[in-house]
């Protein structure tokens, strides 16, 4: 098997006391259940939103997860000690619902890798519809178990030495990777902080295919981009950048290339800018999604596109690279912004295409005030070490109009 894996930090570590869970319930919570609570915090945060605001409100939470690796310890070895559902997948939406106290829908997709795509725009549609006052969407993948690797290995689909070449002729496959991400998403009019609106999503499967269950249709794929852009009202021709799905597999890119080509290109009179986080990160898999949405809010904020790495020269099926209808961002890339067309499908036959519009409003210099008024930073943690970590790094990012009291 490959020796390269994306993993994330401090898997082992939780503070159960904060979100009021007993030590003994959270050694047995997957640990992606814990990470995931953590995340959805600083989401709300982020947002501008005190978590207590959401007491009672039809928020509703919506997760993308396809694997509980915890359950295969706790069930096979001997840390099992009567609280099997507490690793439960369902556990980890409704988890977040407890902790907050809303009670909005709260409930798992797994539609493998194309989920949380699919997770996100359920809660778009339910928001749209009114059954929701706002959404957190959160997604995981922890590479925890060999045996998961060694079966995906089996499988075909990773690359024989750990990188993840999307569009590239060498590309054999791509490398696993862990992923833990949440947004939150709401009503524009609502919104303190925003960093993109999401304009449409839409999903549709492949159905039955000769080929098989796990190789992708192109035929599904086109008919979703055309039904897609007829929807929204939205020309592809406005389209500024395409985040693909792309893997690096043998049987995927060509297709999804072929579909976006047929699609979005067919009226272009220039490249369409695409590119795929899988060559930065590896594919997290069902979290792959929130990956890309990641990488385009990145884009939005530093108006740069991060670039595809590891493409050198496309697949010979790919035709509309290597006619240049469609151009594969491999540099940082200047970006004025507008609308951004994100791609993902499972392969079990899931697809998913959203689209994102970037914010607006442009940051007056660089988002620090202009006015010369001190500015008092309030500082709490819960040891002495973390107020004094926070002291440390305001100080050494502090501009003349800001004072430490």
């Amino acid at each position: 098997m490959p020796h390269r894996i994306g993993n994330v930090n401090n898997v082992e570590k939780f503070d159960p006391q904060f979100f009021d869970i007993s030590t003994i319930e959270a050694h047995v919570i997957d640990p992606m259940g814990r990470m995931l609570l953590e995340h959805t915090y600083e989401a709300i945060i982020d947002a501008g939103i005190n978590p207590k605001e959401l007491q009672g409100t039809r928020t509703g939470v919506f997760t993308g997860i396809c694997a509980d690796v915890q359950s295969h310890y706790i069930f096979f070895k001997s840390e099992f000690n009567g609280m099997p559902a507490w690793c439960n997948r369902s556990f980890v939406a409704n988890r977040i619902s407890y902790w907050l106290g809303t009670i909005g829908p709260s409930y798992n997709i797994d539609s493998a890798c194309s989920s949380s795509l699919f997770a996100i725009t359920e809660a778009y549609k339910l928001i749209r519809s009114g059954e929701c006052d706002a959404a957190i969407v959160a997604t995981a993948n922890l590479c925890l178990h060999p045996l998961v690797n060694f079966g995906f290995y089996r499988l075909g689909v990773l690359s024989s030495d750990g990188y993840c070449r999307p569009f590239d002729e060498e590309g054999t496959g791509y490398m696993r990777s862990d992923t833990l991400t949440v947004v939150y998403l709401q009503k524009a009019k609502d919104a303190r902080r925003v960093y993109a609106t999401f304009v449409h999503g839409k999903m549709n499967c492949d159905g039955f295919k000769e080929e098989g269950i796990t190789f992708p249709s192109f035929e599904m794929q086109k008919t979703l981009l055309e039904e897609f852009y007829e929807e929204c009202g939205v020309s592809p021709n406005e389209l500024s950048y395409v985040e693909a799905h792309a893997t690096g597999t043998i049987a995927g890119d060509p297709a999804e290339v072929l579909s976006i080509d047929q699609t979005l290109c067919a009226k272009r009179r220039t490249p369409l800018l695409t590119g795929s986080v899988k060559s930065n990160l590896g594919h997290s898999e069902p979290a792959s999604g929130l990956c890309q949405i990641a990488k385009v809010i990145l884009a939005m904020e530093t108006s740069i596109i991060t670039p595809t790495i590891h493409f050198k020269r496309p697949r010979k099926e790919l035709t509309a690279i290597i006619e240049g209808r469609m151009k594969i961002v491999t540099e940082p890339t200047e970006w004025e912004g507008g609308y951004i067309g994100i791609n993902s499908f499972g392969f079990g036959g899931s697809n998913c295409h959203i689209l994102l519009k970037s914010n607006p409003k442009q940051k007056i210099n660089n988002g620090a005030p202009s006015d010369d008024l001190p500015r008092l930073i309030a500082v709490s943690g819960r040891t002495e070490e973390a107020v004094k970590t926070i002291f440390n790094d305001v100080s050494n990012h502090r501009s003349s109009l800001f004072y430490l009291l």
